[in-house]
């Protein structure tokens, strides 16, 4: 049962260095979505996945086009967004063979032309929109992998 974790575009390599981190406590794939709005020589990114970054399976994909061609053999998509009609854990994230979480990037999110493909995939963490717009990126991905374990186990 693999898990990928897939960032579309991510610009902060705090996030990326986290969700790195993240992916490997779960045993999942990362997935990177170029244009990134950092480089992943980046000292930074590195740092913020301490000494694990070395280890982490990681997948550079040149654009969201080369990387959904081959997203059919990969698992089940669900897609994050604030905007999604399904909260995640009302969801099946961890009922398929392999599942695969998408994250959009930190200022935009996902592009309208997914939304528009995939509408019945797109899940949302719940929260209290009185003062927050959206969830930090890699505690988002921390949240969304766990979930899927925690469906597994039972």
């Amino acid at each position: 049962m693999a898990l990928h974790v897939v960032l579309v575009h991510p610009e902060i390599h705090w996030n990326t260095g986290n969700a790195g981190r993240t992916c490997l406590a779960v045993g999942a794939t990362l997935h990177l979505i170029e244009p990134l709005g950092f480089s992943l020589d980046d000292r930074a990114v590195k740092r913020a996945g301490l000494d694990y970054w070395e280890y982490v399976d990681l997948r550079v994909w040149p654009s969201w086009e080369a990387f959904e061609a081959q997203l059919p053999a990969l698992g089940t998509p669900w897609f994050f967004s604030t905007k999604a009609p399904q909260l995640f854990w009302d969801a099946p994230l961890g009922t398929s063979a392999d599942t695969v979480l998408v994250f959009g990037r930190e200022t935009a999110g996902l592009p309208p032309a997914l939304h528009a493909r995939f509408a019945d995939r797109f899940v949302m963490m719940p929260m209290d929109a009185t003062h927050v717009r959206s969830l930090n990126l890699s505690t988002t991905v921390a949240l969304a992998a766990y979930e899927v374990l925690r469906q597994r186990r039972g």
